[in-house]
């Protein structure tokens, strides 16, 4: 498994609203965790993350992987995204943030994909009303209060 090019065709996909070809990246029952939209389980439902979910509010994705470390069962790599918000009060903006992507790895595909991401600008880029943004770190914690195993992940 060529690390380096799996990781380009997965940014090349997001970026190109290619669902189907971001959902081969993944095993059959894999699952994709989003730190926006939750989990999304098997190729299907990847598939219509991409397709639907991303770009329903957004637009012009730039996604890119850096620095990745891989034992064949694990990968990690720290990462820049961006898009153009369509959402009415971003005012077209772009919006931008860092994140380490955290994937568990089974014959040549991705099992599970987590994410830890600074999100805080984008949402102050977003122009989110502050009561907003406390709201939507509210409902972030306490889904990572009920998944107590992304805390290996997180140090």
């Amino acid at each position: 498994m060529n690390i380096s090019a799996m990781l380009k065709s997965f940014c090349d996909a997001v970026e190109q609203r290619n669902g189907k070809a971001f959902a081969e990246l993944f095993t059959e029952d894999g699952v994709y965790h989003d730190v926006f939209y939750g989990a999304f389980k098997g190729r299907a439902k990847i598939a219509e993350m991409i397709d639907d979910w991303f770009y329903r509010t957004a637009t012009d994705f730039r996604w890119d992987m850096h620095a990745p470390v891989s034992d064949g069962h694990a990968l990690y790599a720290r990462y820049t995204f961006s898009y153009r918000s369509t959402l009415p009060e971003a005012n077209g903006a772009r919006v931008m943030f860092e994140g380490v992507a955290i994937m568990t790895l089974r014959d040549g595909k991705i099992a599970e994909y987590h994410e830890v991401a600074n999100t805080a600008p984008a949402f102050v880029d977003l122009n989110f009303a502050p009561e907003r943004i406390a709201r939507i770190f509210a409902k972030q914690g306490a889904a990572l209060k009920a998944r107590p195993e992304m805390a290996r992940h997180l140090g």
